[in-house]
């Protein structure tokens, strides 16, 4: 059994539940957390802050939110909640509005869940998996569906998919190059509210991108929150980030690009070909 699903429990899966807006929809979410002994009351009530204070970049796909605050007092154990809602609801997000699926995340520490985020972020990005997982009946299906769908498989990946990536492969020297001039392998930093959530989603999808242009050994990943990043930034070579936090950050000296669709690899893969002019 794979992190995720030891972090999701049938019991913290909820479907069709209602919610009149965005914060019912959070506090469904976060009162299965509660229920299922993973956190309090007061983490719920952070989770509403997160976008009170941020705006909407934990919407990182459409239809799909990821809730969480940083790790507090409030978290007994690190484990999620799923909800599925009845109707979509309006998160304020510009493109990825609305929202019918809500995953919540309670950690204890910034490191612990980053396999499990990996394989969300896998699943969610597999069109037919977001269909099965939509249309499922019951938890146990949910969970059935989670299970099946984070099995090894070969990747093939599309036609396009796979010629973008012989391009980029054929770029590698001058990758190399600039590496080796900046002493080293570039980094660049994917970037969140709180640094445990959404931007491992994103480095999720941009170390499998670097994995397909064979890129991996030149260009090291990083995910991290709004603070930290304004001083890590001298650091990188770029950041790669919601439109949200792309406003909070401002000017870093680094040039800042916007992923509205966290699961997309097509979305990273043209955000690293401008940036590389590959």
């Amino acid at each position: 059994m794979s992190q995720l699903t030891e972090l999701l429990p049938v019991e913290a899966i909820r479907l069709d539940a209602p919610a009149p807006d965005w914060q019912g929809a959070i506090r469904a979410a976060g009162d299965l957390l509660v229920s299922n002994g993973v956190s309090t009351d007061a983490y719920t009530q952070e989770m509403l802050r997160t976008v009170e204070e941020n705006g909407p970049y934990i919407v990182v796909a459409p239809g799909f939110a990821f809730a969480h605050s940083r790790p507090s007092p409030a978290v007994r154990h690190t484990g999620m909640s799923w909800v599925r809602l009845v109707e979509p609801v309006p998160f304020h997000h510009e493109t990825n509005d609305p929202v019918r699926l809500v995953v919540a995340l309670a950690a204890t520490d910034a490191s612990a869940h980053t396999q499990a985020m990996g394989a969300l972020a896998r699943l969610l990005a597999d069109s037919e998996t977001v269909q099965a997982l939509d249309q499922a009946p019951t938890p146990e299906a949910v969970r059935q569906i989670l299970m099946r769908a984070e099995e090894p498989t070969e990747a093939t990946g599309s036609a396009a998919t796979a010629a973008t990536a012989a391009t980029a492969a054929t770029a590698e020297p001058t990758a190399a190059k600039t590496a080796r001039d900046s002493g080293g392998t570039h980094k660049i930093l994917t970037v969140c509210g709180n640094g445990v959530g959404t931007s491992l989603f994103l480095k999720s999808t941009l170390d499998k991108v670097l994995d397909r242009w064979k890129w991996s050994r030149y260009v090291d990943t990083e995910a991290t929150d709004t603070i930290s990043a304004k001083g890590k930034a001298s650091e990188a070579v770029a950041i790669l980030t919601s439109r949200e936090i792309a406003r909070a950050l401002g000017d870093v000296g680094v040039p800042v690009r916007v992923i509205e669709d966290f699961t997309s690899a097509k979305e990273v893969d043209a955000a690293l070909r401008d940036l590389y002019d590959v």
